[in-house]
């Protein structure tokens, strides 16, 4: 398998922050956007950034701009569409997205993706952590794992499909993986979960405490 492009998914409106873009937040005298960039880009073969409206303000960071294709913010499927549109225009095979907003995500991601992605026809793969018990569950359903839709790869020969999906309303990652018998990797969890996102002022203040 040819080594996958990747796509910074930062198209969110970021209510919860009182708008704005959560990306080119302060964290340890670097934005998040800057931590992303560092970790993701060792590991993908090209990268591009997912966002919408004026995109002169991402000009320091030097990556391709790419606007959701669907109107009216349908959510984090809008942005993993635009990188499969992406990749497909770079002859890529594959794309995997990370979100701005996790600054902390693993430095080995890529490489579990493609491991758990061996032998699918088209390489579809979300990551997931363990879930303690009493902790808040994201999007797992009954079962003991945390999956972050936003960390995945994605095939580009799927990408008419999602488009359609999308026009007709679906708006939940996992729905149209589990569609297409998409997988999981698993990552460790140790200090924190390395997923750990920030969508809150709070959370940012967490985010600065596992610096040190």
């Amino acid at each position: 398998m040819k080594q996958p492009v990747g796509m910074i998914l930062a198209g969110g409106q970021a209510t919860r922050m009182g708008g704005g873009d959560k990306g080119l937040l302060p964290l340890g005298g670097q934005t998040l956007l800057d931590r992303v960039i560092e970790r993701i880009e060792p590991q993908v073969a090209g990268l591009a950034l997912n966002a919408n409206g004026d995109a002169v303000r991402f000009d320091r960071f030097r990556l391709p701009v790419v606007p959701d294709s669907i109107a009216e913010f349908p959510g984090p499927l809008a942005g993993v569409l635009a990188g499969m549109d992406w990749a497909a225009s770079r002859g890529a095979d594959t794309v995997v997205t990370v979100a701005a907003d996790t600054p902390f995500f693993p430095g080995d991601l890529v490489p579990q993706l493609l491991l758990a992605a061996d032998g699918q026809e088209h390489p579809l793969v979300m990551a997931t952590t363990p879930r303690g018990e009493g902790k808040v569950l994201k999007s797992g359903g009954g079962r003991k794992v945390n999956r972050h839709p936003t960390f995945g790869i994605w095939p580009v020969a799927l990408r008419d499909d999602l488009r359609a999906a999308l026009n007709d309303g679906l708006r939940k990652v996992v729905l149209w993986t589990d569609k297409h018998d998409g997988r999981e990797a698993l990552f460790p969890v140790h200090r924190f979960d390395p997923f750990f996102n920030v969508n809150t002022p709070e959370d940012l203040a967490v985010a600065e405490g596992f610096l040190t």
